[in-house]
């Protein structure tokens, strides 16, 4: 099965779509692996493997102004692949779509963009559940402009305080940039409302989707917000590529990020003038195949349900929580009412970094540390924290496989 063509509209099968993934059939230590570590980075299917595979070996080369058979199917791909995000975020037009190399230079594209009209004492707010790549560039405005973080609490369930969100805005504020899903906490936030109060405020609004155009309705127009941000390796797609979707008018107020070829209308010894967005944010040779491989991607992940694909992920989530209800060393960080399937959580009197060592020799694959959330860290007072997330190709023989590697190796330890 090359795609997931053949499953819309019938019982979601996760060991169909498992069998699309080459590298989930490997071993680990002997074990089958069990690949919980998506949150951090998705693994490929087969779809996405031969898209790349094909365009390097019989249609690559450089896109746009060439006039030679290569480059006009290779533009043309890469273009198409524009379009298809734009479809997956039901953004207006492709060109509110830019290409970047991930989440992380999209929302440093809008933060430099914006920083040229901070004034001291201007206000953005980011909540204490935002990855550090939504923080640290608000950070460089705080420290070079004389801006001000103001930061949303989260709540002890893991979800906003939404009421002092709405006390914090006022004239002073200019931005807000806030997470669609929390990769620690699988939060989904209710970016639609927070977008309209921002606005009512006169703010503009950035959201960070790296997890939830994975995991929840990346529907911008719905959402409202003024630049939508995404990356590809979550999404099944190679790295190295991501997008920022913005209004026409977000995209337009923003000056060029870099200086190059392709971003340009003419450049004379005594002035330029820019190109029109988005390809005045696109400096130099762009990802070409990383775009297209982003593109087979969308096209591979659009052809499931996505109610039935979140259905799945968190019917994994809940078999895990059952079975470890009970246990009373482990504290879970984060239950929200309607969170995407990430577990997270800390076992008393062992490192999570231990955790992790121990558990991989069980051939089960999960991330421990901060999770680049050092803020939201110490909000819950963990120095470090394990955590499981879950995607469709997984499987309850994988949840199953993952408490008993979390039991075994909690066991080594006591």
């Amino acid at each position: 099965m090359a795609d997931g063509t053949a499953l819309v509209g019938r019982t979601f099968d996760p060991h169909a779509v498992r069998a699309q993934f080459p590298i989930l059939s490997r071993t680990v230590n002997g074990k089958p692996l069990v690949y919980l570590d998506n949150a951090a980075s998705a693994q490929k299917p087969q779809a996405v493997i031969d898209a790349l595979v094909a365009k390097m070996e019989g249609s690559y080369a450089n896109v746009h102004r060439g006039l030679h058979t290569l480059s006009n199917e290779a533009t043309e791909a890469f273009e198409a692949a524009r379009e298809i995000v734009a479809r997956y975020l039901n953004a207006p037009h492709p060109d509110t779509v830019v290409w970047t190399k991930g989440g992380t230079e999209a929302i440093n594209l809008v933060a430099n963009g914006v920083g040229l009209s901070i004034q001291p004492g201007d206000e953005i707010i980011v909540s204490e559940m935002e990855h550090h790549s939504n923080i640290v560039p608000w950070h460089f405005l705080r420290e070079r402009h004389g801006a001000v973080l103001r930061w949303i609490p989260v709540l002890d369930d893991g979800s906003l305080d939404m009421a002092a969100y709405a006390e914090m805005l006022g004239p002073r504020t200019k931005i807000v940039s806030v997470t669609h899903m929390s990769n620690v906490l699988g939060t989904i936030n209710p970016v639609a409302e927070m977008t309209r109060l921002a606005h009512a405020a006169g703010a503009r609004v950035l959201i960070d989707g790296c997890q939830g155009a994975v995991h929840a309705s990346p529907d911008v127009q719905a959402i409202g917000c003024d630049w939508y941000v995404l990356t590809g390796h979550k999404l099944f797609g190679p790295t190295g590529i991501g997008a920022l979707y913005g209004t026409a008018e977000a995209l337009e107020s923003l000056p060029p990020y870099q200086g190059g070829g392709e971003m340009i209308a003419v450049v004379e010894k005594e002035r330029i003038t820019y190109a029109a967005p988005p390809h005045r944010f696109e400096a130099g040779t762009p990802p070409i195949l990383e775009a297209i491989g982003l593109g087979a991607a969308l096209t591979w992940l659009s052809a499931f349900d996505r109610q039935a694909v979140a259905a799945h992920e968190h019917a994994l989530y809940d078999h895990v929580r059952s079975r470890t209800e009970g246990l009373n060393w482990l504290r879970e960080l984060g239950m929200a009412e309607g969170k995407g399937a990430i577990f997270t959580f800390t076992v008393e009197g062992v490192h999570a970094h231990d955790l992790a060592q121990i558990m991989d020799r069980y051939g089960v694959a999960v991330r421990a540390g901060m999770h680049c959330c050092e803020p939201l860290a110490k909000r819950f007072d963990v120095t470090s924290s394990t955590r499981a997330s879950f995607a469709l190709y997984n499987t309850t023989e994988d949840a199953d496989a993952f408490v008993d590697a979390l039991i075994r190796a909690r066991e080594f330890f006591v």
